[in-house]
């Protein structure tokens, strides 16, 4: 988690309790989530530092917890 808030701002790219890595854009985090993963699930997320250690999409379920 430290790592993934030094790069607040950018978008984290994750599958089960692998990080693929970061991207500027969400558009440049999902081409290559679907590069690399192609229709297995995965998540796409904005790193922000809120106060919690939670990382949870808006559509796929329960949180994820990192």
């Amino acid at each position: 988690m430290p790592r993934l808030l030094s790069e607040e701002g950018k978008f984290v790219v994750i599958r089960g309790q692998e990080v693929a890595g970061t991207w500027g854009t969400y558009e440049d985090a999902l081409q290559a989530a679907y590069e690399r993963f192609g229709l297995t699930p995965f998540l796409v997320k904005k790193i922000q530092a809120n106060g919690d250690s939670y990382l949870s999409s808006t559509n796929r379920g329960p949180a994820c917890r990192t």
